[in-house]
């Protein structure tokens, strides 16, 4: 879910003081509200007070290029109905071409459809990623994925960039036909890890950061969109590491949709830790 995983958090007693002090803004998308900061601090709020909505976008990368869409609730835990379709790349050679794939997000894993995918899964239509799994395989950055994968929502990205305290307003723009304003800004690497992840360790994070040097990764450079309702419809981000450029885009819409996810029943599943074991 790369392009979503920068799209839950708490809301902090800071955030409950702000809900009140932005009940008397206006409610401008930020236009009314003085600085660049104070305008994402309002966002922040009003994106994090919504518990659903319509996604989505595209994804650029080393590996596979990629279009997304459906929707996700974030109410009590990540939950998601994603449609996701290559457009070449590595990527895209290994799994069956451009064929469009059905992904499910529950708290607790992510369910691909393998017969649409055209990978072997012992004769089941479902692959499933368990996040314990990731983060026990795959060391800090299996567990940085399984916080990601756990606690996504778009008032992430706001509070991502707002963290690093240096925001510019670009202007006012046209988005799908909503007026939006612009906003930019750059972010270390290895302070959005820290920023953005809830449930690692010190240790964790300091190995994160290792690997995230090593990877030749330094900076991200995020720019959101924030409509007159104060809620961020559109997210770019684009980063540079040893492996290449990667750029995704996300747009949001409808907020407050309604979002039922079917956990495939575990007749039609296998695990991609019992698929791996096989292969040995």
């Amino acid at each position: 879910m790369a392009g979503l995983t920068a799209c839950g958090s708490d809301k902090s007693s800071d955030d409950k003081a702000g809900d009140k002090a932005g009940d008397t803004s206006g409610g401008n998308g930020g236009q009314s509200v003085g600085s660049p900061l104070a305008a994402l601090k309002l966002a922040s709020q009003r994106t994090d007070q919504q518990d659903s909505a319509k996604v989505d976008g595209t994804i650029k990368s080393p590996l596979a290029n990629s279009d997304m869409s459906g929707a996700m609730d974030w109410s009590d835990g990540m939950r998601a109905n994603m449609t996701m379709k290559s457009k070449g790349g590595a990527g895209a050679s290994a799994t069956g071409g451009d064929k469009p794939v059905s992904v499910r997000y529950t708290p607790d894993a992510m369910f691909i459809d393998a017969a649409a995918m055209g990978l072997p899964a012992q004769g089941k239509q479902w692959i499933k990623y368990d996040y314990d799994a990731f983060a026990k395989q795959g060391g800090a950055s299996g567990a940085y994925l399984k916080d990601q994968m756990q606690n996504n929502n778009p008032s992430r990205s706001v509070q991502l960039l707002l963290a690093t305290g240096q925001v510019k307003k670009v202007g006012t723009e046209d988005v799908r036909g909503v007026e939006a304003t612009h906003y930019t800004g750059e972010v270390k690497v290895s302070e959005m890890a820290r920023t953005q992840s809830k449930g690692l360790s010190k240790s964790e994070l300091d190995a994160l950061q290792k690997q995230l040097e090593q990877s030749g990764a330094d900076s991200e450079t995020v720019d959101l969109w924030i409509d007159n309702k104060n809620l961020l419809v559109k997210k770019r981000e684009q980063a540079e590491s040893k492996t290449g450029a990667t750029d995704s885009t996300v747009y949001y819409s409808d907020y407050g949709t309604k979002v039922t996810v079917e956990e495939p029943a575990s007749s039609e599943t296998v695990d991609f830790q019992e698929l791996q074991g096989a292969q040995r």
